[in-house]
């Protein structure tokens, strides 16, 4: 319709996630209850080298990184994924991880416990 302009509302575009963690077991829980929020999973990761892969071939809006991976850090893995905001994600307390945090590259952290679109989409529009 020419004329009329619709309110733009950044919920109703799909979210591309790829998520890096260590934990095949979190990847398909968080998988399945970001996609029930409206979130689309494009891809999963449990490397950096991985995750860097798999950042270049998808493009996905957003990546959540697990701040402790097996053999490598998170932050350090974060550094890599240029062209893409980054959230670093974690059972530990965000208060503990702040400082980390800041001096990362990542637009944020949320606590695992607090994974939702919601709260991903809240610090993507900061």
């Amino acid at each position: 319709m020419f004329g009329r302009r619709e309110r733009w509302q950044p919920e109703a575009v799909e979210l591309h996630c790829l998520i890096v963690d260590d934990s095949r077991r979190f990847l398909q829980a968080a998988s399945r209850l970001l996609e029930l929020q409206g979130a689309r999973i494009v891809g999963m990761a449990t490397t950096g080298a991985e995750a860097v892969a798999l950042t270049e071939e998808l493009r996905p809006d957003v990546v959540l990184v697990d701040v402790g991976l097996r053999e490598e850090s998170g932050f350090d893995v974060a550094a890599l994924l240029d062209g893409v905001p980054v959230i670093m994600i974690s059972t530990q307390d965000g208060a503990d991880l702040a400082q980390l945090v800041e001096a990362s590259r990542a637009i944020g952290f949320l606590p695992k416990s607090g994974l939702s679109c919601a709260a991903i989409r809240d610090l993507l529009s900061t």
